[in-house]
């Protein structure tokens, strides 16, 4: 699906996460997933999706990341709980 987004990936339930934005939300988060994309993620064992938010434009998409990474790790955190108080992978729901 390609439409804009703003994702948090995640170690795993509280653990590092990564705030990024992307056209392709569904092939973004397999490259997480596989070790594709080399860096932050990867070194960190961010794989796990655990938030999302669709855009309807790059601009305010890019915009919104920002915004969530220029936040306190508490927000982050309670951005995730709020719609994901499991702490699911969400990846499957994108298919």
């Amino acid at each position: 699906m390609k439409r804009p987004a703003v994702y948090i990936v995640a170690s795993g339930r509280n653990g590092t996460i990564y705030v990024g934005v992307t056209s392709h939300l569904e092939r973004r988060i397999y490259e997480h997933r596989e070790g594709v994309l080399q860096g932050f993620t990867k070194r960190h064992g961010c794989k796990r999706l655990v938030w999302y938010e669709m855009h309807d434009e790059m601009e305010f998409a890019i915009a919104r990341e920002k915004q969530i990474k220029g936040g306190s790790r508490e927000k982050k955190l309670a951005l995730v709980e709020a719609m994901n108080p499991q702490w699911r992978d969400l990846y499957e729901e994108l298919n």
